[in-house]
């Protein structure tokens, strides 16, 4: 089976306002289905299992100590985590047709801090980012909506995990009372300041919700392939605990076939998949400066991302015009399931 072919360096660049691929996802077919309903069940009754073995521990984290549930409870949440993790990666990779080809994922450190910001177009992104990076770097945790705590069983796993729970405020909520930025914001810096206590991996998907045309053109971006990056969540999460961490990794994923629903996923036919991880240094003064209140950090900051983004639409326009070639990019690993 051939690997994608996917140049960073020399690849024409048409021109083209080509937002997005065309989804060529192989049709439904009986088989397929049989597979989907498969692997549905089958991540139900893995989620079940090892959430329920998280849930005594998650209720001993509700009684006991800080300190004692810290040096305690919590390693055994993080190992049942990654185990359950693990569990679906099995299954998953089994089940795809397409190798995935993953690069820059050497020289990770899995007892270290990161800030990982990636692009967001599927719910496969996740599954995705936990076989490429699992076992490389520390459990990700990242921040999830208010709403979903009651979520039977995995809520409660969640907040045993200290994955940090936010509201979602719409921008004339905002307008009208700009303290709910400043509650947002204080909810960040309190779930960074746990994860300064023990090597975690920080996960920000910038764009804040899943890329499709519709929301690319109602905002104007003027990116081919994402939509305008929100700067607020990597800020004050670099504020807060920016000297922990070795250094931000800038994740692209690309799917030449068309982004993937979960169905697709779950029925093996996720089409051909490429990720590629950058380790950016942070500037010293990221780690510093008050994002809320220093409008020339502000502007900094706003450019800096904005040319990080920049560089994330070239390489996917990359990325896809060097899609039907063949063979595996040089210098950069290919990573079949």
């Amino acid at each position: 089976m051939k690997s994608i072919q996917t140049p960073l360096h020399g690849a024409p660049d048409n021109g083209r306002d080509q937002p997005s691929t065309p989804i060529v996802h192989a049709a439904a077919s009986p088989g397929s289905w049989a597979l989907g309903a498969s692997s549905v069940i089958l991540l139900v009754l893995n989620t079940i299992f090892w959430c329920g073995l998280l849930s005594p521990f998650a209720l001993l984290k509700l009684v006991l100590p800080k300190k004692v549930t810290f040096r305690l409870i919590d390693p055994i949440l993080n190992r049942i985590a990654a185990a359950w993790i693990g569990s679906n990666n099995l299954w998953f990779e089994r089940i795809q047709r397409q190798p995935w080809d993953i690069g820059g994922v050497d020289g990770l450190v899995y007892a270290e801090w990161y800030l990982v910001n990636c692009n967001h177009q599927s719910w496969v992104d996740i599954f995705l980012l936990q076989r490429a990076l699992g076992g490389r770097i520390p459990l990700l945790k990242f921040f999830l909506k208010q709403q979903l705590i009651y979520v039977p069983l995995i809520g409660l796993a969640w907040w045993a995990l200290d994955f940090p729970f936010m509201k979602r405020h719409k921008k004339t909520q905002l307008r009208k009372n700009p303290e709910l930025r400043r509650q947002d914001q204080e909810t960040a810096r309190r779930a960074c300041e746990k994860f300064s206590a023990v090597p975690t991996s920080v996960m920000v998907f910038a764009e804040g919700t899943r890329f499709t045309q519709a929301k690319r053109d109602a905002q104007g971006s003027p990116y081919r392939h994402l939509l305008k990056p929100k700067a607020g969540g990597l800020a004050v999460t670099l504020n807060t605990m920016g000297t922990r961490f070795r250094s931000i990794l800038d994740v692209t994923i690309v799917y030449p076939d068309g982004a993937p629903s979960f169905w697709d996923f779950a029925c093996g036919r996720t089409g051909r998949v490429v990720l590629r991880v950058r380790q950016l240094p942070i500037p010293e003064n990221f780690c510093t400066a008050d994002y809320g209140t220093d409008s020339v950090f502000r502007k900094q900051f706003h450019r800096w991302l904005a040319k990080q983004w920049e560089e994330k639409d070239e390489q996917i326009a990359l990325v896809l015009d060097g899609a039907g070639g063949s063979g595996v990019m040089p210098h950069q690993e290919s990573s079949a399931p």
